[in-house]
């Protein structure tokens, strides 16, 4: 974002204050925000998509287009941004959780890591994606498909991050 004076300079302003009140103005319909160090950053009509409503995913119903606030994405699913990566996803072990083959997984790269959670983990020098879970004081990975068994660690377990969300993409066939 440009600085006071830079703002100053770009609206033909004279002085830094007449920029400092346009940007107070930015920021109270919400154009611009303030990090917690107090510099100007976009708001959310920048990086955001806008909430329109809510739509039935059960029986038909009268939906609603209600204008809301704008969603960033990167903000609703990332907690913590130098954290945090896309892993794009192979295989079906995960199809009962929702994540396909082809999917894009947000994981991040924590030690905060709960039995039930969806965890990256090494497991005796191989990668994988898996349930974590519990039995006798000793962790497992569990699919998330009946069709691959639990994976019981021979050497080594090491979790590297937790499945945040996953992203889809739908493409229309032309």
């Amino acid at each position: 974002m440009p600085s006071y004076s830079e703002l100053a300079k770009l609206y033909n302003f004279k002085s830094k204050n007449a920029a400092y009140s346009l940007a107070n103005n930015f920021v109270k319909q919400d154009i611009l925000k303030r990090d917690l160090k107090g510099f100007l950053i976009p708001g959310e009509q920048f990086n955001g998509i806008q909430v329109f409503g809510t739509v039935e995913a059960g029986f038909p119903a009268f939906a609603s287009e209600e204008k809301g606030e704008f969603l960033s994405l990167d903000e609703w699913l990332v907690n913590d941004h130098d954290a945090t990566y896309l892993l794009k996803v192979s295989g079906d072990s995960m199809i009962n959780a929702g994540i396909l083959e082809g999917d894009y997984v947000i994981v991040e790269q924590t030690q905060d890591f709960f039995v039930g959670d969806i965890v990256i983990a090494e497991v005796d020098n191989n990668w994988t994606m898996k349930y974590l879970r519990i039995k006798n004081n000793k962790y497992y990975l569990e699919a998330g498909n009946d069709k691959y068994p639990d994976i019981y660690p021979k050497g080594e377990l090491k979790i590297h991050a937790v499945v945040r969300s996953s992203v889809r993409k739908y493409e229309t066939k032309k």
